[in-house]
């Protein structure tokens, strides 16, 4: 928006610790293995120079409020006048004992896909081994993460069984050439087929039911779908500990060791398992409250009305980071797409000196959950529709979203 409308005597700075920003709606998608990385990434760089915008590829570590100052991890602190804060947040994992050292947290997304093509390419090199997965947090993102997962898991077993069947009809065809006995190679067969993949997700939640934000229907027929799959669902479970068992070696050298651990439930229920994911609820990054801004008390910046921090004037921002003090809403990103365009005219308004605008976010919201097969639930307090429909209405709005920052003008507006 700033690229096109763009303010003389203003120039722009974008701290970003990748150069690629993923789009979140999309993510449940590519780990199913619908989207390339390139369709669910936004080009930074492309971005910010339509923008006339500095990117400084580097991650905030703090603010130093009384000099306006953004403290970095490697770069000098960078200046500002006007600060807009939209770091997102990450799953809170350190109240459980190993789950910092071994489970990986859901966000930061590129961390988390990192981790997950890395456990793809050791799986398509080493079929063979049992890989048994484990997520921890029962709501829309755990149980959406699970079901395409499992999607992408299966595909991959279909692949492979395919290359054996045609693998064993090429043999077939040469015993019988070599006119071996027809009950020998039957055997051989039998005996082949003890190599199976072998795969498992467990997931595990709190609570009595999943996902406890939607209507019974959806959850019913979530959890219905899940076990259908053969995904075994863990209900009342609290992890206490993630406990470290052993290294095992994997594909190569490059992609190293991963550990082998084990999921400890305060009911004394103990699953062993190759890799943890971790999708609970939404937690603040400590600088935050440090660097003095109001927070409420789970240490998410409190805004007003216009996404401005109620303690510091030249701070605003959007997101999951924020708390808007007189709508509080769910952690979601429908809502942070929607506080964009405010965000900006306030902005805009900020430096202009013009009166800020209030912005209301809705009360009920439209939540779309894939299920893996190019199909969705579609959920609105007390409505419920599963249709493959919904999955590709999704998937044009979230294409249409995307196509805005890949057919970015090759100049912009400076009127």
């Amino acid at each position: 928006m700033f690229g096109i409308k763009p303010l003389p005597g203003v120039r722009l700075t974008l701290i970003s610790d990748v150069l690629y920003a993923p789009y979140s709606g999309m993510l449940p998608g590519h780990v199913a293995g619908f989207y390339d990385y390139d369709e669910c990434h936004i080009d930074l760089r492309s971005l910010a120079e339509f923008a006339g915008c500095q990117i400084l590829v580097d991650r905030a570590i703090a603010i130093d409020l009384s000099k306006n100052l953004v403290i970095c991890q490697t770069r000098p602190p960078v200046n500002f006048d006007l600060l807009s804060v939209d770091i997102g947040s990450t799953p809170a994992t350190l109240s459980v004992p190993g789950a910092a050292e071994y489970a990986i947290p859901a966000k930061p997304v590129p961390e988390f896909l990192a981790s997950w093509n890395q456990l793809i390419a050791a799986r398509q090199n080493h079929p063979q081994k049992p890989l048994r997965i484990a997520i921890v947090g029962g709501g829309a993102g755990g149980v959406e993460l699970a079901l395409n997962m499992d999607s992408h898991l299966a595909k991959e077993e279909g692949r492979r069984k395919k290359e054996e069947g045609r693998g064993k009809r090429e043999e077939g065809r040469r015993k019988r050439e070599e006119g071996r006995d027809k009950k020998e190679e039957g055997r051989g067969n039998r005996e082949e087929h003890l190599e199976t993949l072998s795969s498992e997700i467990h997931l595990f939640h709190s609570g009595t039911e999943l996902m406890p934000g939607h209507n019974y229907r959806v959850r019913h027929r979530l959890k219905e779908i899940l076990i259908n799959r053969g995904i075994k669902v863990h209900l009342m479970e609290k992890v206490r500990a993630i406990e470290n068992q052993e290294m095992i070696e994997i594909a190569s050298k490059a992609q190293g060791p991963i550990p082998k651990v084990q999921i400890c439930c305060e009911s004394g229920l103990k699953v062993k398992c190759e890799i943890v994911f971790w999708v609970t609820q939404a937690s603040a990054a400590n600088w935050i409250e440090e660097s003095g801004l109001a927070t409420d008390s789970k240490g998410f910046m409190q805004v007003n009305d216009c996404l401005q921090s109620v303690s510091h004037p030249k701070v605003f921002g959007a997101g999951d980071i924020c708390a808007m003090v007189n709508y509080p809403r769910p952690k979601a990103g429908v809502f942070a797409v929607r506080q964009g365009k405010p965000l900006f005219e306030n902005l805009q308004n900020f430096l202009l000196q013009k009166p800020l605008k209030p912005f209301v976010p809705q009360s009920k919201y439209l939540a779309l959950i894939g299920t893996g097969n190019k199909s969705a639930i579609a959920s609105r307090g007390n409505f419920m529709w599963e249709s493959p429909l919904l999955w590709y209405w999704k998937d044009c709005i979230d294409r249409q979203f995307m196509q805005k920052f890949s057919n970015l003008p090759k100049t912009r507006n400076t009127k």
